[in-house]
């Protein structure tokens, strides 16, 4: 879960993930949202790869990224269960 929030903290990466939101995108697609150079967006795709926030497939000569929705799941699933302890908590002391 450490690798997620380090790979969502940055600002770029969360762009990208909402691109992916929208469907499956090449690498030089995602670069065309961004200026940046491409080892700096490599950089960011394997971040989120690491992360396993993001799928890589080869599809012939193309790498075509998705998000990895099972993980966005878990992860929202997580801040669902800490609100909700938070708000129990709060409860408590009142």
């Amino acid at each position: 879960m450490n690798e997620t929030f380090k790979a969502l903290s940055d600002a770029n990466r969360r762009q990208i993930l909402r691109l992916l939101r929208q469907g499956d995108l090449t690498a030089g697609e995602i670069a065309e949202h961004f200026s940046m150079s491409k080892p700096s967006l490599s950089h960011h795709l394997n971040i989120l790869k690491q992360a396993h926030l993001v799928l890589r497939e080869r599809k012939g000569q193309h790498v075509l990224y998705s998000l990895n929705t099972t993980v966005l799941q878990e992860v929202m699933s997580w801040f669902l269960e800490l609100t909700d302890e938070y708000n129990r908590d709060e409860g408590a002391l009142k």
